[in-house]
């Protein structure tokens, strides 16, 4: 049976946000939307994308409310298109992963992300896909927020452009494996 899901991608908007870190979720929807077809354009709470494969409908959002309101989005976006938790999948960076790595998880703690804290209170849950892109932390003590809000070093473009690939892929599989089989057919791979 035909399902809806609801793809979020976390980031800020605006061009200094552009191929940042912190942008990852963004970069990762947007790779999805357009393989598929789909292109963005502006709407309430988000830049919108819907695209259709295998005969499941994606609503892909980044939400323009900055990344410490995301939750505002996200629920906006669920209530108005009626879409079950089961088939909510964000996209986040993540500092405690290696930049080799991947994580998606079917709940869990917020991390001190802000905005899967934010994502968190709106839904009044944490029982929501998130497929964790890992970004290192690669920053001298107290660097953390520039490193976030900073953009690829040039010798690790290569190996975001394979996990923005594979994110991709674990996108798919989410919506035609289920979540189970995909954490156990991804969690665990290294990207090189």
């Amino acid at each position: 049976m035909p399902a809806k899901y609801l793809i979020v991608g976390l980031g800020n908007i605006g061009t200094e946000y552009y191929n940042t870190r912190h942008n990852a979720g963004f970069d990762v929807v947007e790779a999805f939307a357009i393989k598929h077809g789909g292109f963005f354009k502006s709407d309430r709470l988000a830049d919108m994308s819907e695209v259709k494969w295998k005969g499941n409908t994606f609503i892909c959002i980044k939400p323009t409310t900055f990344m410490n309101l995301s939750g505002k989005s996200v629920k906006y976006w669920m209530d108005k298109e009626k879409i079950s938790l089961e088939n909510i999948l964000v996209i986040v960076d993540d500092l405690a992963l290696p930049i080799s790595k991947i994580r998606l998880r079917g709940h869990g703690s917020d991390a001190g992300h802000n905005g899967l804290k934010d994502i968190q209170l709106m839904l009044n849950t944490d029982k929501y896909a998130r497929l964790k892109f890992g970004i290192g932390n690669n920053f001298p003590k107290g660097m953390q927020a520039e490193f976030v809000l900073g953009k690829w070093f040039p010798e690790e473009r290569l190996i975001i452009q394979k996990k923005i690939e594979k994110s991709v892929e674990i996108i798919e599989a989410f919506s035609t494996m289920g979540l189970e089989r995909t954490m156990n057919r991804y969690n665990n791979i290294s990207i090189e």
